[in-house]
Formats: C-alpha cells, structure tokens, sequence
C-alpha cells in the first residue's frame, strides 16, 4: 500500500520551524552562560525531530547538515565535550542554513549549495578537531574487538507508527550491511480482541555477521533512536550460526530489557496528551468563520433597526430575543477572534538573535529586555509587525546605542540596552522599542531638513522634529552601510504600520535614549464605533480613539493666524477639524456646533459633526483591496439598513494637520 507523504508536508515545515525557534532560542540560553542539561537535551530533541521528519520525507541535504549537528549535540549532552564558544556559533549559523534549505524544501527558492556544504565541513572540523582524545580512546576498544558479528535487540517503543518510522524498513537496511538473522518476539502482542492497528506490539532479535562498523549499525537506527530499546553488542559468529533457542540465550538481556519499553511508552504520552489539547487549524478557515460571525453582526445590527420600528408592547418576547440575539453574537465574535490571537512572544523571540548578531559584528555590548510578551495579537498583524520592528531595533543598535568606552565616559553602564515592551491600552495593543543611547539629534536633524527644502514651522516642538525623519529617505548618518540610520526607511515603518490601522509616534531625550512607540488595533475584524452623522451621511469614528463629545460655546472657538479654528477644552487648545469640509460633503444640515474629541498620533483634535447617532460594533470591510487607498479613509462598514458608512482613519486626520506631513 503506497502512501502519500505530500499531504503531510505542511505539518513537517510549521513543527520544523518550530524547531528551529527552539533550537535558536536554546543555543542562546547556552551561549549567555546557563549550561543546564535540559537545554541541551530540548536543543537536541528539536535537531533529532528535524532530522527524521526530513529524512521521512526525502529531504536529504537537510537530513544530512541536521544528522551532524545531532551527532555534535548528542557529544554535548553525554558530556564528551565541553561546550565552548566556537561550537555554539557554528551550531546557529547552522540554524540559518537549515532555515534556507527549508524554504527551498518548502517554496523552490533555491538555497547557496557552496553555503550547505561550507557549513556542514564546518560542524564536522569541529566534531573531528575537538575530540581528538576520546576517538583515540575509543579506536583500540574497536581494534581489540575487531567482531565478525553483531547481535542486536530492537524493541520499538509502541508509538514508533505514529512517528513515520517502519521497523521492517530498518530491518531491510540492516541487510544491506551482511547476513542477517531475524527472530521476531511475541511477549508484548496482545490477544486479537485487544489488537490496535497503530500501535508497534513486535521486539526483534537480529545477527548480523560480517566486518562492519558499530557507527553503521547506529546510523541505520538514527532514525528512531528516541522510539525504541536498541542493545548492540559483538559476538562472535558461531553464536550466531545455532539454533534459534541458542539466539534466546545469547540475546537474553536484550529480552529482558523489552518491558522497559513501558517506561519510554509513558513518557511518551505525556507530550502526547498535552498535543490533544490544541490542533493545527488553517488560517483560510479561521478567517472564513470570522468573515461569517461577521455577516452574523450585520443581520444583526439589522434586525435591531427594524425592530425600532415595532411596538414594544406588542412584541416583547421578540425584543428579549434579539437582546439575546445581540450579547450572543458579541461573545461569539469574541471567541471567534480569539482563535487568531496569539502572544506578541511571537515576534519577540526572534530579536534576542538579531541583537546577538549585530552587536558582535558592531563591537557593542548589547542587553535585550523583554516586557508583555503575554500580551496576544491577531495572527495577522503579528507577521506584518515584524518587518518594522527588526528595522527599529537594528537602528537602535546601529546608531541609537553608544560604543563601550562612550558609554563609559558619559557615565553609563557599557552595556547598553534595548527594551522590546508589549501591552494592552484601551482598545488597543502597544508596542514599545525603546534604547538608552544618546537619543536623537535635533539641531542635525533640522540642518538637514533646511538641506532638503523640508517645510519647518517656526520653533517647532520635539513631536514635530522628530516626525522629520519619517519624510521618504531622511538620514542624518554620516556614512551609508548596511545598517540603516535611524530614519532611512522610517517612511516604510510608518506606511507599513498605518496600512494595518496603527500609528506611530517617537519620544526622546538628548543622552537618555529614544522609545518608539506603535499603537495598533487588537483585530483587523471587527470594532466598536461612534456613529455620527455628518451633511447627510453617516461616518463611523473608532471609539478606541475618542475621549468625548460636547456643544461648545462660541466663546470658547477661536481663529488663530496660520492654524485655522481652535477649540478651548479646559484651558487646551485643540485644532477644530470640520468633518463635512474635509471630506467635501458640502453644506453642513446643523447650525449647532458638535465636536467629538479624539486622540491619535499623541495629537488631540476636534472633530466637527452635525449629530451624535449612537454606538455600535461595527465589521471593517478594506476598501483598498477592492478600489485604492482613499486619505483619512481606514475601511468601511456595512449598517444596518444595508447602506454603506466609511470608518474614519483619526492618525491620518492629526497628521494632515502637521505642516511638514502636508507639505
């Protein structure tokens, strides 16, 4: 019967990502001092895991570069070599080849062939280099014995199927090598009724005769070496050459080592239950029973628009009901959502590499400081963050954070540090990079912007020197690398985070260091929502971002030179933004004056509207996949009546108020 193995690919790429996260993680922990055994075990594990799913799967080079780096692991664990810097270096770098060799597997982009080879001479130099004295203490056992044969006993451990791996397919290699004598042990069959199809119930017996290395024999059980009990011992051959009652007395340890097996079985359903708790869904049918929880609110939000035309009196069961109706569809659309949310650690694991990484190539001592990585995210703004994240944290370290001897001088501690923070604020999650180094540049960074002919106000604060360098190619670096300065790309940063309805805002002190703060919404789904109506249209304001709504007296609105209306609230003066205006709807319905206060950017503005309709949740629909992007326009909504109601973007309404963002 011929399986098809493509099907179970998919799960091979994710678990051995996975694993390439925790080797990385591991090797890390080990480099920063903390030698624990279990480290090296779990680092060990994950490289053994890869090795046989690739080696199931035909994927060879990495089987081939992964069974190396498990036989180096495997000396690591059994004590025969010391762990020294050198080693753990070679073993991350591994981690990246093996990372391009899985894309390759997984998506044909094609891996550096000169690159796999280098690296796997490399591990090997280190194997053959380090353990001189323990192959030379091992090569007289092997040249005293010199064994003619092999007796062998393979007990699998139950669940060896469920893994991938076949006995009668190691047995077949075994041939291969020599002559091979095969008694099969029955103790552990159970009788017919209670028979499991899936589960190994077979021990073996084998001889092998014939001049062949003990590492040959143990290759062809790498595969399944976590799976099973394996004696191997030399004899000599005429032992194996009796009859097979002689075999059972020659190999009777071996026997009775099988109910051992129980012990591997056990420990084995451990990490086999806790697997039983979660399952691997894909993200197409996540997002389809969002989108259908989604049409759910919509009738929804419709059934109660129509019932407000109904007498109450004459239809109370109906409006208990669609009260019913309503708190039901909220804690499903929770549940809904939260099976996309997953914790930031997501993102942040990948960072204590990157910071390794570049503070050794820059000479700079580099601590890593992780806050909230708890804090859960959807799915889908979690693998679009990364990408401006890993661009803040390696200008932090490239021009945010002082070399050793400066830091020293200005009475700083050499290390410095980078703090990666994640919270909860509101409707909203809250990243945080943020870095003690010397903090950004003001005069440089307007001497430049004089250079390039950007618009300045007269005596601008800090917030709107510091939105200078998200203009498209601002740099105040001296030198052009690789690296990039702090504000080459920040255009980027800032695109990337606003196309996910987010903003971002920078602080800094002269000496003290820079924090880069980015606010994004929890989901990309479903919000809750200001109604308001505005020249006869209906506009949906994000409440996340609203503070409050008010009539204010004409007393307190007044028309300063060169910044438009203002709004006085508690002696603050707030930039009067008209909503009708803006989005050119022409005449506004209401002589009253309504402003709703909202804060975006780290900016308080006032929006002026002609009525306050209600509040309701609302399902964000992208316009921008389906016509363009439109200015101060983050998606919009289906209501009730089946018309169609923009979501107003706040962060771009308070930056087109900035002079240097609308010149």
């Amino acid at each position: 019967m011929s399986m098809d193995l493509q099907r179970f690919h998919a799960t091979f790429f994710e678990e051995s990502r996975e694993g390439l996260d925790a080797m990385e993680a591991g090797l890390l922990t080990l480099e920063s001092g903390q030698h624990d055994a279990e480290i090296i075990n779990s680092v060990f594990r994950a490289a053994h895991s890869i090795k046989g799913g690739a080696g199931t799967f035909g994927f060879d080079a990495i089987a081939a570069l992964t069974h190396v780096l498990e036989t180096l692991l495997d000396e690591l664990r059994a004590g025969k070599r010391a762990l020294e810097a050198n080693a753990v270096d070679a073993m991350l770098a591994s981690v990246d080849v093996l990372r391009a060799l899985l894309r390759e597997a997984e998506h044909g982009v094609q891996a550096d062939p000169a690159a796999v080879a280098a690296m796997k001479a490399r591990l090997e130099s280190i194997l053959s280099g380090q353990a001189p004295a323990a192959a030379s203490a091992a090569a007289p056992v092997v040249a005293e014995a010199e064994p003619e044969a092999w007796q062998i006993g393979f007990t699998p451990a139950p669940s060896m199927f469920m893994s991938g791996n076949d006995p009668l397919r190691i047995i077949r290699e075994l041939e291969h090598l020599g002559p091979l004598q095969v008694q099969a042990r029955l103790e552990r069959l159970p009788g017919f009724e209670q028979l499991d199809p899936f589960e190994a119930h077979l021990a073996w017996d084998l001889g092998l005769i014939g001049k062949i290395k003990r590492s040959q024999i143990e290759d062809t059980f790498a595969w399944v070496v976590d799976d099973c009990e394996l004696d191997i011992r030399p004899v000599a051959p005429p032992s194996l050459a009796t009859s097979a009652p002689a075999v059972e007395v020659e190999l009777a340890p071996a026997a009775a080592a099988a109910p051992a097996t129980a012990a591997p079985a056990t420990a084995a359903a451990t990490p086999a239950q806790e697997a039983e708790s979660s399952i691997r869904v894909s993200v197409d049918k996540v997002d389809a029973l969002i989108n259908l929880v989604g049409e759910l609110v919509i009738t929804q939000a419709m059934l109660k628009q129509v019932s407000n035309h109904i007498d109450p009196a004459h239809a109370e069961r109906l409006f208990a009901g669609l009260d019913l109706l309503e708190r039901n569809t909220r804690d499903l659309q929770e549940a809904v959502i939260g099976v996309r949310m997953l914790p930031v650690d997501a993102v942040f694991r990948r960072f204590p590499r990157l910071v390794r990484d570049l503070s050794t190539r820059l000479g700079k001592q580099v601590r890593l400081k992780t806050i909230g990585e708890g804090t859960e995210l959807d799915k889908g703004l979690i693998e679009k963050i990364a990408d401006p994240l890993v661009h803040l944290v390696r200008n932090s370290i490239d021009h945010g954070l002082e070399m050793p001897e400066f830091r020293r001088n200005a009475g700083k501690d050499e290390t410095g540090t980078i703090t990666l923070a994640a919270s909860h604020q509101g409707g909203h999650i809250v990243i945080e990079v943020s870095d003690d180094g010397h903090g950004l540049n003001r005069d440089r960074i307007l001497a430049k912007a004089a250079e390039r002919g950007l618009a300045v106000p007269e005596n601008p604060t800090d917030a709107q020197v510091w939105d200078l360098i998200f203009q498209p190619g601002f740099s105040t670096a001296d030198a052009v690398t690789d690296l990039s300065g702090r504000g080459v790309g920040m255009d980027v940063v800032r695109r990337n985070i606003q196309a996910l309805g987010g903003e971002v805002q920078i602080e800094s002190r002269a000496g003290m260091g820079t924090r880069t703060l980015i606010r994004l919404p929890l989901t990309l789904a479903i919000l809750d929502g200001m109604t308001v109506s505005v020249a006869g249209e209906t506009l949906i304001l994000p409440l996340a971002y609203v503070l409050e709504a008010l009539q204010p007296q004409a007393s307190d609105i007044r028309t300063m030179a060169g910044e438009g209306r203002v709004l006085r609230v508690r002696g603050e003066y707030l930039p009067i933004l008209s909503l009708s205006e803006y989005y050119g709807y022409g005449q506004r319905h209401s002589d009253e004056s309504l402003v709703v206060v909202v804060e975006g950017d780290g900016q308080k503005i006032a929006l002026e509207v002609d009525e306050l309709v209600g509040q309701q949740q609302v399902v964000v629909k992208n316009i921008e996949n389906n016509y363009r992007r439109i200015g101060g326009v983050s998606g919009a909504t289906i209501l009730g009546d089946g018309r169609v109601a923009l979501i107003v973007d706040i962060g771009g309404l308070v930056r087109s108020l900035r002079v240097p963002q609308a010149a």
